[in-house]
């Protein structure tokens, strides 16, 4: 497969994933808000967030929780073992 083949089926794959997440997001809100009866009381949502900064190979892992911050750490795991594979690909194909 091109490197070129390789990094359209990436970004191809990143806007899958964001409109899957749009989707998910109209969803769960269509969900939430359904129902709505005069005796019905809503259900308590929290909110949880976290990210993370990459300054070269160091990653800076933020979250609100315990639980945002596991998943913020192992997706930075998956992203800088995906940079380094894509790093070295063209050497290993030589």
């Amino acid at each position: 497969m091109k490197l070129i083949t390789l990094g359209f089926l990436i970004v191809l794959i990143g806007m899958l994933v964001i409109i899957a997440g749009m989707f998910s997001m109209a969803y769960q809100s269509w969900k939430i808000s359904g129902g709505g009866g005069v005796g019905e009381e809503k259900p308590e949502t929290t909110v949880r967030g976290g990210g993370v900064i990459l300054i070269g190979p160091i990653p800076i892992v933020f979250g609100s929780d315990v639980g945002a911050v596991k998943v913020a750490l192992i997706l930075a795991i998956v992203v800088m073992l995906l940079a380094f594979v894509l790093f070295y690909l063209p050497r290993w194909l030589v």
